[in-house]
């Protein structure tokens, strides 16, 4: 949902809304993007407060990501190409690396697709890069104050359904009117086609469901994401670095207060 121009104006914001509906995006290209703004920060520039609700992308900026070779663009159209065609990925991911097709969801198309470029380019399976190759992470223990807000399920979940209604009062709706539209028209496994109530919303649109149906299907999506959120936030998430709050309030308090870094 686009913020309105109130709310960005609060503060500058980095890296939010530049990124193509038709361009399939990945927390590597992420780490490239968000790097400058790091440097700076850490050069005595502006303080950064870095958002967002993919557990993945902080792992990776804490923790570091596997580095792996260039993949030739030749095979990144290729297999884009069938995965845009309704190739089965995790099928084929069995077949070159079954140690990782067994972590990843058969949904899960981008991490499908590099695991598969890079056998394809390399001949040599994600597991073994995994395993070889330890990342280093952008941002070093001592430097970040991490934020994970866990509230109770029920409110969690009042607000989620609330949040929906509100994106859909504010034109939700003709946002994903509009990515149909786009033409070529988008694969349906592309990452905005996949994101919560993007697929509903289309189909009421194209008529397969009624836009009551749509709204519950894109509000139940985003309370099961927000489950994995939290499961995956207790393992990955939860370290000395890391401050756990019920309440956007008593985290804003936390920080105000001179939180340690």
């Amino acid at each position: 949902m686009v913020l309105a121009p109130e709310e960005e104006a609060q503060a500058p914001h980095r890296l939010y809304g530049f990124v193509r509906a038709a361009e399939e995006f990945s927390v590597g290209r992420w780490l490239a993007a968000v790097r400058p703004l790091v440097e700076a920060a850490r050069a005595g520039g502006a303080g950064l407060v870095i958002v967002g609700g993919t557990g993945l992308y902080f792992r990776a900026l804490t923790e570091g990501l596997v580095p792996t070779p260039e993949i030739p663009a030749a095979i990144r159209r290729e297999w884009r190409g069938k995965a845009a065609l309704g190739h089965d990925l995790h099928a084929e991911l069995s077949r070159r690396d079954p140690a990782r097709a067994a972590l990843l969801n058969p949904a899960d198309t981008p991490r499908l697709l590099r695991a598969i470029e890079l056998h394809a380019a390399s001949g040599r399976a994600y597991s073994d890069w995994l395993a070889e190759n330890p990342g280093e992470p952008l941002l070093r223990p001592g430097e970040y104050t991490g934020v994970f807000l866990d509230p109770a399920r029920e409110a969690l979940h009042r607000a989620i359904d609330g949040r929906f209604e509100a994106m859909m009062a504010a034109g939700a709706l003709d946002e994903v009117g509009a990515l149909a539209a786009l033409q070529p028209p988008l694969p349906r496994n592309l990452g905005i086609m996949k994101a919560h109530g993007v697929p509903h919303l289309l189909d009421f649109i194209e008529g397969r469901l009624s836009r009551e149906e749509a709204i519950a299907r894109g509000q139940a999506d985003t309370r099961r994401y927000a489950r994995r959120q939290v499961i995956f936030a207790r393992k990955y998430l939860a370290g000395p670095a890391w401050r756990w709050f019920a309440s956007s309030d008593q985290a804003a308090a936390f920080l105000l207060a001179g939180a340690p870094a």
